[in-house]
Formats: structure tokens, sequence, C-alpha cells
């Protein structure tokens, strides 16, 4: 089963699944803008295409992640996102 979510006025935009490699995941587009993401569960975010600068929970500096690169995200967490071109992700719930 397909579940399409929508946040931020639209400007992100995903589709959550389930399958026997990912388990519980979603694809998504992020349009340029600057976001708040929460988590319930860990995830495991990597980037398809395009590239955005995140700030993680525990850190102090932004960091640059690029299409192929991969980052972690705790459960019951929040971290920030800032976005300049139209990029892709795929988000695994662990």
């Amino acid at each position: 089963m397909l579940t399409v979510n929508e946040y931020f006025n639209g400007k992100v935009k995903s589709i959550r699944f389930k399958n026997a490699n990912t388990g519980d995941s979603s694809i998504g587009v992020m349009m340029p803008g600057e976001y708040i993401f929460s988590t319930n569960k860990p995830e495991e975010i990597m980037i398809i295409s395009g590239s955005f600068k995140v700030l993680l929970p525990s850190a102090k500096d932004w960091q640059i992640l690029e299409a192929g690169q991969i980052f972690h995200v705790q459960g019951k967490n929040e971290f920030s996102v800032e976005v300049v071109e139209p990029t892709a992700y795929l988000c695994r719930y662990l």
C-alpha cells in the first residue's frame, strides 16, 4: 500500500511504502526552502539526487549532503534542512 504525504504547503512530498529490502520507508522530493522535521522512530536518510544542508540534533555545525550520502537521526528528535535545489531522498524508518 502507498501513502502519499505532503508537508510545508506542498514543498515537500513523499510516498510511504513497505518492502522486503528497505522495510518501512518513504521516498520524496524537497523543493528549495528551510524545514524542520521531527522523528518518531530512528531514521536513515539517503540523498538520491540534489543536495542540502542539514543540522542534526547533536551537531553545532551544518553539514552539506549530496547524492549518495546517508545520515541518521535518532527517534524523538528534530533536525533542520536548508534546500537550494530540488532534492530527492529515501528515508528508512528503523
